[in-house]
């Protein structure tokens, strides 16, 4: 997708805007026996969560801390492992266990948390959805309700089928009516990174469930 977009709309760097966390993620044994819960650590410039829907199944895990621009080999999971090995030396609760299944996981994705700020989402009959154009933020959990939206609105029931072939007038359309969704979103991760609507935890660990 991002291939597409860089085509149709020039070079990544124009549109995609640290926020200046990374995140790893990996799938591992449920041992809390966490059903349709999830625990919460956090402290200074670093977070970590376990979740899981069911107590018989494998659990995720996200460990998340604050960096600017790292340089690191994409394709090198081991380096990527010792990076977050490294941030998280030294933090209590799970995270000891959390690192030791971290190097045994087989599903291991890192990234940074980017936002995708672009001032149309249309060029010529390409039209961008979900993420590729207007990323809130891998830690928002707000990519697939927004790609939902985007293709309920933009779909041969929506914009484009009213416009009755006027792929120009159906693409205006569905931006108008997605826009605004996705700049809230946007706005939230924003705050968030400045800490203006993240009050400081009265602990550094619990439990939330739905």
């Amino acid at each position: 997708m991002a291939r597409t977009r860089a085509l149709a709309f020039g070079p990544e760097e124009h549109f995609v805007q640290s926020l200046g966390i990374h995140t790893v993620f990996f799938s591992l044994p449920n041992h809390p026996g966490l059903d349709h819960t999830g625990q919460l650590y956090v402290s200074p410039g670093k977070a970590a969560n376990m979740f899981a829907g069911d107590a018989g199944g494998r659990a995720r895990a996200a460990l998340h801390f604050a960096a600017e621009e790292l340089a690191y080999d994409r394709h090198g999971t081991g380096e990527q492992q010792r990076i977050v090995a490294e941030r998280f030396t030294g933090e209590g609760w799970e995270i000891p266990r959390l690192l030791a299944q971290m190097r045994k996981s087989e599903d291991v994705w890192f990234d940074a948390n980017v936002q995708v700020l672009m001032d149309t989402w249309s060029s010529g009959r390409v039209a961008l959805l979900g993420d590729v154009g207007y990323c809130a933020a891998r830690t928002s959990g707000r990519g697939t309700s927004q790609a939902l939206n985007g293709a309920h609105v933009l779909d041969v029931d929506g914009e484009l089928a009213q416009a009755r072939g006027d792929h120009r007038a159906g693409f205006m359309a569905y931006e108008r009516a997605i826009r605004p969704f996705a700049t809230e979103h946007q706005a939230v991760d924003a705050r968030a990174r400045s800490g203006s609507s993240c009050p400081r935890p009265p602990r550094r660990y619990w439990t939330c469930s739905p």
